[in-house]
């Protein structure tokens, strides 16, 4: 929503918008990012929609009940959902969506990176912030370029992916994450009837399954072939068809998502060699692997992770750092997805920590509306320790930073994972402070 309200202010187009987040104090940032390219905030009460507002753009996450709901129903207005606003954008431009349940917003971000390395001054309407675009004075998750190329995250979560008519699609991964794995193989065959050209990443076997035809990257495939791999916990090195890489991200997925943008810049003339220049200057993604500060030997991480495909990579990749104990955090986002993923979530944890790691469980994100919450984070610690693993549930999650203090030594690793909630990034900064 915040991107699509940037793109058009961008071209100086009038705007407003509301955000509960906002109403609550949290997320301010973003806010004021608006706010200096003239979007005007209003409170999330209805008064926002008002004689000037000639449409509503909603999320999925807005009920029918909202205030600026029946207050644009009461006027008349039109209603659209984000989907539309961003699948008009999608068809008329030269755009590049990139699809998958793990992994969008980093290839998202990295495809616009080795585009601008190109020269080719892409656009990008993404959801994660992009350090380079923050860089600039700007929220970051929304940029409008002086090319032809729009690259664009397009979501699977509520099945809006299907919209989009892209010229270039990009099909990362498909796990269970939202939607089980039936669901999530229509989708994304859908998706891809609907792409001028797709490429799908040959090394995963389910996306690989549902789109065998695709045009085709992987390690060893589609005439790519990536090789003296040095993936760490910190970065990466590694040549592509020979061209040597730097990236300063860690383990082997994101040396998939680099093959993954640079597959999809080879489609637009851009070379490996402008690639390569423009992935060792990555500046990530906001809350992507944030190196969030070191103090004493103890490194604290911030990571978006979420589903269980994400988490087992993200411990993956922390385990390249031989020796080093893992203490994660985890905050579950929301109760239907965390009792939808209920057992993947703990064979993720029970699996992926060694048994000197910890896990550090706060209760389930809750983002407001309508919800059954018949399901606690209690239940994932409880069952990942029955599996052998030291983990513990924390009612308060203030209560985290101090025990994280006491427990941890010279050489931990403290990772914060979790998605929505704008406030972990600020919780993993009390983490470092409060250790000793």
């Amino acid at each position: 929503m915040s991107a699509l309200a940037q793109v058009a202010a961008m071209e100086g187009r009038p705007v407003s918008g509301s955000d509960r987040d906002f109403d609550r104090g949290r997320n301010l940032g973003v806010k004021s990012s608006l706010e200096a390219l003239g979007v005007k905030i209003y409170p999330q009460d209805g008064s926002g929609i008002n004689g000037s507002a000639a449409e509503l753009a909603l999320s999925t996450a807005i009920e029918d009940t909202n205030p600026e709901v029946l207050k644009a129903r009461e006027l008349g207005l039109k209603i659209s959902h984000r989907s539309e606003l961003l699948a008009a954008r999608v068809n008329e431009s030269d755009t590049i969506a990139v699809g998958g349940t793990s992994g969008k917003s980093t290839v998202a971000a990295m495809i616009f990176t080795v585009l601008e390395a190109g020269g080719l001054g892409p656009s990008i309407i993404t959801g994660g912030a992009l350090g380079a675009l923050k860089e600039r004075g700007l929220a970051g998750n929304a940029y409008k370029g002086k090319g032809r190329v729009l690259v664009v995250e397009a979501d699977e979560s509520d099945g809006t992916i299907v919209r989009y008519r892209p010229k270039t699609g990009v099909v990362l991964n498909i796990s269970k994450d939202h939607k089980d794995l039936d669901v999530l193989n229509k989708i994304f065959a859908e998706f891809a009837g609907n792409c001028g050209r797709v490429l799908v990443n040959a090394d995963d076997a389910p996306a690989l399954a549902v789109l065998p035809g695709a045009l085709k990257f992987g390690f060893d495939a589609g005439g790519w072939q990536v090789t003296d791999v040095k993936p760490g916990p910190f970065s990466s090195s590694f040549k592509i068809n020979g061209v040597a890489f730097e990236l300063p991200a860690p383990g082997r997925y994101n040396i998939e998502n680099a093959l993954a943008a640079c597959a999809a810049a080879a489609l637009y003339g851009v070379s490996l060699e402008a690639c390569a220049a423009g992935l060792r200057n990555f500046r990530g993604v906001e809350r992507r692997f944030v190196l969030v500060g070191e103090k004493n030997g103890v490194t604290v991480i911030d990571d978006y992770a979420h589903n269980p495909a994400k988490i087992s990579a993200l411990l993956s990749a922390l385990h390249q750092a031989a020796g080093r104990r893992v203490l994660a955090v985890y905050q579950p986002h929301g109760f239907t997805p965390t009792r939808h993923l209920k057992a993947e979530l703990i064979e993720s944890f029970a699996s992926g920590l060694n048994p000197a790691d910890m896990l550090l469980m706060p209760e389930i994100y809750y983002a407001g509306g309508t919800v059954t919450k018949n399901i606690s984070s209690k239940d994932i610690s409880d069952a990942v320790a029955a599996a052998g693993r030291k983990a513990a549930y924390y009612e308060n999650r203030g209560d985290i930073p101090a025990a994280i203090a006491k427990a941890a030594r010279p050489g931990d690793i403290v990772v914060v994972i979790g998605a929505r909630d704008a406030t972990l990034a600020a919780f993993a900064g009390d983490i470092l402070n409060a250790l000793p």
